[in-house]
């Protein structure tokens, strides 16, 4: 997904990994020509570029959408027997590549191989009629990679070895502007081990941290931690299961991933309401909380701006902390698997998560599981 923002560059005396936000998301898919479809009727986005055998790429389809400043690639194998293939099989559907912008992938990749980071991919130069990209990558928690990504020296749609992928049908957008944070779900006693990654590995810091007191229902709990690099363009929240009496959402994920993974990625919107109104009438399932959640929400949060009706039919949740108050939404899961979904945010101020939601929303969660007989 494209850049968050491209404020001044940060000061690479004190940030090693200066990142200029999120350039794409991949996500590897059974079929990415009718995921690409699926993306761009119920989410707004748009037709930018393709790969693929017409293109000299003989392994995979992948196809490149835009929103505004938000990217995802679908990507699919086109036989049995490779690694996209296996991981689909093994995950479902799921976000394999969180891509981070920089001016200098061959430094981001000295700088994190060095500090303890497995390699995915060394520096490589990509060319053609357009000009350069550089990747290079490194692993993180279960099969998810960051990629690298250098662009300074390219003006072609999206990269070498894609095409500009033009189309009749491009549906209108729902206002989605970019990414706000990737979520990743790790196993047991594993969030420690990850935050230690981020920070040695990527000059992340730790922002937020919640615990079982903060993330828990009745039936189950979790722990999680908010990773921030230097400029604040990148979060990456990573949670962990906690004890419980059933079994909560993260133990799910990790079990019908099989393994950790990214969760959900919250895509930023400045109009939630009628972002969210446009989603819901392209077919996009939104989690509903009870509506007593709305009863006292003026009470808890004070004033906001919004009209309280919009948001107690749509269902969505609002928070508030010292720097403002944030409106917040998930959707159902978008595969079969309870796997991967979306959250749509939008900022007023607030920093935070959410942490006043957690409850209502992990309930709202919780009858789902119950639904699939998985609680």
């Amino acid at each position: 997904m494209s850049k968050t923002s491209m404020a001044a560059a940060p000061n690479t005396q004190t940030d090693f990994l200066p990142l200029e936000g999120t350039d794409y998301v991949e996500f590897y898919v059974g079929n990415a020509k009718q995921a690409a479809h699926f993306y761009k009727t119920a989410f707004g986005f748009q037709s930018l570029a393709y790969a693929g055998p017409e293109t000299g790429v003989k392994d995979r389809a992948s196809y490149a959408i835009r929103q505004n400043k938000l990217t995802f690639v679908l990507t699919t194998p086109l036989r049995a027997g490779n690694p996209i293939a296996d991981h689909i099989y093994k995950h479902g559907d799921g976000v394999k590549v969180l891509a981070l912008r920089v001016q200098d992938a061959a430094k981001a990749w000295e700088e994190t191989t060095k500090r303890g980071g497995k390699s995915y991919m060394e520096p490589t130069r990509f060319n053609d009629e357009h000009g350069e990209v550089v990747l290079s990558g490194i692993h993180t928690y279960g099969e998810t990679v960051h990629l690298f990504v250098e662009r300074k020296n390219y003006t072609g749609a999206f990269m070498p070895g894609f095409k500009e992928w033009k189309t009749v049908y491009n549906p209108a957008s729902t206002g989605l502007q970019y990414v706000d944070h990737c979520v990743g779900n790790v196993g047991w006693n594993q969030m420690n081990k990850w935050v230690s990654f981020y920070e040695e590995v990527l000059g992340f810091r730790n922002i937020l941290s919640f615990d079982d007191n903060d993330i828990s229902t009745e039936y189950s709990a979790l722990m999680s931690k908010v990773m921030s690099n230097g400029n604040g363009f990148v979060k990456f929240p990573i949670n962990e299961p906690a004890e419980g009496k059933k079994k909560s959402q993260v133990e799910e994920y990790l079990e019908y991933y099989d393994g950790e993974g990214c969760q959900h990625v919250a895509l930023a919107t400045n109009d939630i309401v009628e972002t969210v109104t446009t989603l819901r009438d392209r077919g996009v399932e939104f989690l509903k909380v009870p509506s007593t959640y709305y009863d006292d929400l003026l009470d808890r949060v004070g004033h906001i701006d919004e009209d309280l009706e919009p948001l107690k039919e749509l269902g969505i949740l609002v928070d508030r902390d010292d720097e403002g108050y944030l409106l917040q939404i998930f959707t159902r899961p978008v595969e079969d698997r309870p796997t991967l979904f979306f959250e749509i945010i939008q900022r007023k101020g607030a920093k935070s998560f959410g942490k006043g939601n957690f409850k209502a929303l992990f309930e709202a969660i919780e009858r789902e599981q119950e639904l699939r007989g998985n609680l």
